[in-house]
């Protein structure tokens, strides 16, 4: 395993990365764009602040890659997994609605 350097500057570095990422949230929220473009964006800032989370706090940036793999395998087919199920999903929603077909 590498040598992994925690110095209190790495981890306000980090911690300042994560509170910009909060920052552009507070902004997107109020920005008059679509729904779908805001979810869209949401997500992308999250995996953004879960990334460095995980790869600073949690030490997984000095890890083998072997254990990293096995945390983001399963995380990519639940991704999959949530995604396969959607199109189920859209189409109870619109029976719900009475816009689907029976």
């Amino acid at each position: 395993m590498a040598e992994a350097v925690h110095s209190r500057k790495v981890y306000w570095r980090v911690w300042f990365q994560l509170l910009m990422i909060t920052v552009v949230e507070i902004i997107v929220a109020f920005l008059p764009i679509s729904h779908y473009l805001m979810a869209l964006l949401f997500t992308i800032m999250a995996l953004m602040k879960a990334t460095l989370i995980a790869a600073y706090f949690m030490h997984l940036k000095f890890e083998q890659v072997g254990l990293i793999y096995s945390i983001v395998l399963p995380l990519i087919l639940i991704i999959a997994l949530a995604a396969a199920l959607i199109p189920d999903g859209s189409v109870a929603l619109l029976m719900r609605l009475g816009l689907g077909y029976y």
